[in-house]
């Protein structure tokens, strides 16, 4: 079956992200008397979004709702200072993006990430590219897996769910996807494991970002 649009996640399968997301959240740790984490931790913090990444970060005895309030502000502003350091597309994403602009596919983008880190994102990294619609978290739309963000997507396209492929890279990716009922591939070269993408429904992994081609 060949399908008429794609929609991307954003951290972890069109943008490597990871060390300044990281760095930033260090930084707050650091400043506030907690031990920082290896940046290969922090692959298992991110992909629920802002609150969930520093409520992952800070020990146990720091996780109450005003700590974690207070942490999250701090992240934000050390974060926005930061933002672009290390950041850059993934190798293979421009070309996959060149393929499939030329072959006329609509494309869009949803994230976890604060919407005005996505939209920021999108534009600096990925702005030669013409995206139909770039989503982040915004207050009053539930966060991924809740299918919401995907299908408002659909909407603003106006192309049936079934015919989207949905790429990211970790299972909250898988479980929006198919809550929308757009099919689910995984990104083997994001934050999460293959075996994660496939317990959590992917139809199927990819090694390289131009291997999307075959489904268009």
């Amino acid at each position: 079956m060949t399908f008429s649009a794609v929609l991307f996640d954003l951290d972890g399968t069109l943008l490597d992200t990871l060390q300044d997301l990281g760095n930033a959240v260090n930084r707050v740790l650091e400043r506030n008397g907690m031990p920082p984490h290896d940046i290969n931790a922090y692959r298992t913090f991110v992909g629920d979004g802002v609150h969930m990444l520093v409520r992952r970060a800070l020990p146990e005895s720091r996780r109450d709702p005003e700590s974690v309030s207070r942490m999250v502000e701090e992240f934000r502003l050390e974060y926005r200072k930061h933002w672009k350091e290390n950041s850059k597309p993934y190798p293979g994403v421009a070309e996959l993006l060149d393929a499939l602009s030329a072959r006329r596919i609509p494309m869009a983008v949803l994230s976890n990430k604060p919407h005005d880190f996505t939209s920021r994102c999108v534009e600096e990294f990925l702005g030669k590219w013409a995206f139909a619609a770039v989503l982040g978290e915004r207050e009053g739309v539930p966060r991924k897996p809740d299918p919401a963000g995907a299908l408002e997507v659909a909407r603003k396209l106006g192309i049936r769910p079934e015919a989207f492929v949905y790429l990211g890279d970790s299972s909250v990716d898988m479980e929006t996807a198919r809550a929308a009922g757009m099919v689910p591939v995984g990104a083997l070269w994001g934050f999460r494991t293959g075996e994660e993408l496939m317990r959590s429904g992917a139809h199927g992994l990819l090694e390289r970002p131009e291997d999307l081609l075959r489904f268009f």
